[in-house]
């Protein structure tokens, strides 16, 4: 289960990822990056975590002491299938709206797409450098051009 579970949420972030970077920017493809995209990928994260959480599925951590304030208790969240689905359901979700913000926030600056395209890459491989890039680009730009938006 948590194989195809973990494919399948693969699958749709970069079917969504190829349309942003490589497709033009249509609103109907816009509301389906946010919505089957983002969305999707929301939706599948809230309802694998209630079902870890309300123990109808195998649970994460494989019965250790899994927890957010340590190394260990997050290790041990992550020492499942179902743990590292969970949590890599949360970053495509995540990562896949810092990237539809950054599209649409470079397109309303009137960055190019060739512009656009590495940082939107670097945002898929590595979501936190892709915005930090991003952030980092459009206030430098913002400050070039003497306004801020």
């Amino acid at each position: 289960m948590w194989d195809t579970l973990f494919g399948l949420g693969n699958g749709l972030a970069m079917v969504m990822w190829l349309c942003l970077i490589l497709l033009p920017r249509w609103p109907a493809l816009l509301a389906a990056v946010l919505y089957l995209g983002v969305g999707l990928l929301c939706l599948t994260y809230a309802v694998l975590l209630v079902a870890v959480v309300g123990n109808m599925v195998d649970p994460v951590g494989g019965g250790a002491s899994a927890d957010f304030s340590t190394i260990e208790g997050v290790r041990a969240i992550f020492a499942s299938d179902g743990g590292v689905t969970i949590g890599w359901i949360h970053y495509l979700a995540f990562d896949l709206f810092v990237g539809l913000w950054i599209a649409r926030d470079a397109d309303a600056k009137g960055f190019s797409r060739l512009v656009q395209a590495p940082i939107l890459l670097a945002t898929f491989l590595a979501g936190p450098l892709g915005l930090f890039l991003w952030l980092a680009i459009r206030e430098r730009s913002a400050r070039r051009l003497g306004r801020w938006q």
